[in-house]
């Protein structure tokens, strides 16, 4: 045997040992494209794959941790029998006209005392002792003031949620960069063209932080004021199913707010995309 039949011999084994530990395509392809998810997601994932197995296998007591085919069967049988749809109806309502509300009446007032100094002195003490006072302390004297029905509950929803839509619009406008207000100035540009050009454009992120804070609250306040006093709503179903120990048909509820609130926050970070893509 040649040296040449040798060196052909030993190139020939390489190329073999090399295809066998080259990874098959698809194989690095979906670890690629599986890579991001399990990095953001994995722990979500890793919680949920541990409660099920967990309840499935008697680790945890089924009857008070039940499986999550269990949650998401008594789901999907409430939104598909119509029994929870129109408690679905009924919380959106509640918090989203407390939740308008708030927009409409904190962003104009945090523009308003962000822009002017002496307003903010004169009401910021008020505003303070309010924004520390619970909300749910607060529920009992606005049930007495406004009744037992709607009313109150929208109140106290809109209570909460006003705060930090207020606070976020404030601090945006007092964090503007005063060098552009200066240039704006130099320019020629009047009081309202600067608040319209500069001020407001540059107030808009931190008031999105506000509205995804309120839009969270909201979803809190809603389920402690349907907890009270209520015969609709995904919070009286909450509390109903604890009392009659339909404990997959609570859980299925929780999860249904928890989605609520994932589309809400997603909603409106979309929103602050589209509007912001000057940031």
């Amino acid at each position: 045997m040649s040296y040449e039949d040798v060196d052909r011999g030993r190139a020939y084994g390489l190329g073999l040992s090399g295809a066998e530990n080259r990874a098959p395509r698809w194989l690095t392809q979906t670890a690629t494209a599986v890579a991001p998810i399990l990095s953001r997601y994995g722990l979500i994932i890793g919680f949920l794959v541990a409660w099920q197995v967990s309840a499935k296998l008697g680790w945890v007591n089924p009857s008070v941790f039940p499986p999550l085919d269990q949650i998401i069967a008594a789901l999907w049988k409430g939104i598909s029998t119509g029994a929870l749809v129109d408690d679905i109806a009924i919380s959106l309502q509640r918090s989203g006209i407390a939740f308008v509300a708030a927009v409409g009446f904190g962003i104009p007032l945090g523009l308003f005392m962000g822009q002017i100094r002496a307003v903010e002195q004169a009401l910021d003490p008020l505003l303070q002792f309010f924004r520390q006072t619970s909300a749910l302390a607060l529920y009992p004297v606005f049930i007495l003031l406004l009744g037992l029905g709607e009313t109150s509950k929208v109140f106290v929803i809109f209570w909460a949620t006003l705060f930090p839509i207020l606070l976020s619009t404030i601090g945006g406008v007092k964090e503007v960069d005063t060098r552009l207000i200066e240039m704006a100035r130099t320019y020629g540009a009047g009081s309202l063209a600067i608040f319209r050009r500069v001020v407001l454009p540059a107030s808009v992120p931190a008031i999105f932080v506000g509205l995804r804070l309120s839009a969270t609250t909201a979803l809190l306040l809603l389920i402690a004021a349907e907890m009270i006093g209520a015969n609709k709503g995904i919070g009286f179903q909450v509390m109903n199913a604890q009392y009659n120990f339909q404990i997959p048909l609570m859980f299925a509820a929780i999860l249904l707010l928890a989605l609520l609130g994932l589309a809400a926050n997603a909603a409106l970070v979309l929103l602050q995309r589209r509007l912001c893509r000057w940031a």
